[in-house]
């Protein structure tokens, strides 16, 4: 059974997994989950909800579920990639490395991009005023985070290490948002802006690109 995304194309999670799937040539069949004021629409076959915080992403593939898009991404290495994969190090200090950079995308940058990103694109779907002081301070300590990724891809090519891993594709939905609402970010430091630069030219950013043009063609359906 081929392997079912639930989701939706706008959130940031649900590209996540999109992303790591082309990235790796995984078959996946995608069910759009309709969102509205920043709810899920459920109740009807077509858009069951089974993530039990009432979230995005989750999937299913032969009768195995499991929710949380970072876990997902980790499945699916693990399951396609079983010898391994460089974007999931085994080796005991390269799979340190890497949990300590997936560890900083959670604590430093994840937290303070999603406050952008709800303030500038999410409350006015859901009717709620736009906080300008919470959204400066939340580029600021982003401006903070990618001042430390720039001393850090000084010295190797991405966030754990020479390879490519998950926690730098994991940066990527929100790294767009980021670069949408300020991209001078990344121009005023050399490394991260040859860091994203990479990132976004790759086929799976490209396909993620398609993908959303493609399913987001309708808009956000709140009818």
């Amino acid at each position: 059974m081929v392997l079912k995304l639930y989701g939706h194309i706008y959130s940031t999670s649900t590209q996540r997994v999109i992303l790591v799937l082309h990235e790796l040539s995984v078959p996946y069949e995608f069910i759009n989950v309709e969102v509205c004021g920043g709810n899920l629409k459920d109740g009807s076959p077509e858009n069951p909800v089974k993530h039990p915080f009432g979230s995005l992403p989750y999937i299913e593939e032969d009768g195995f579920e499991l929710f949380e898009s970072r876990a997902i991404c980790r499945f699916i290495v693990a399951k396609y990639y079983p010898d391994g994969s460089s974007l999931l190090p085994t080796e005991l200090q390269a799979a340190a490395l890497f949990e300590q950079a997936a560890s900083v995308e959670r604590s430093y940058f994840d937290v303070h991009a999603n406050v952008v990103l709800q303030e500038k694109f999410l409350k006015k779907y859901q009717n709620q005023e736009f906080d300008e002081a919470r959204y400066a301070q939340a580029l600021k300590k982003i401006e903070s985070t990618l001042d430390v990724y720039d001393a850090i891809l000084c010295k190797q090519k991405y966030l754990a290490g020479d390879q490519l891993t998950l926690v730098d594709l994991f940066h990527l939905p929100l790294l767009k948002v980021v670069g949408y609402v300020a991209p001078e970010t990344f121009k005023k430091r050399a490394n991260v802006d040859r860091w994203w630069t990479e990132l976004v030219s790759r086929p799976s950013a490209k396909a993620l690109t398609e993908v959303i043009r493609i399913r987001g063609s309708r808009g956000l359906d709140c009818s």
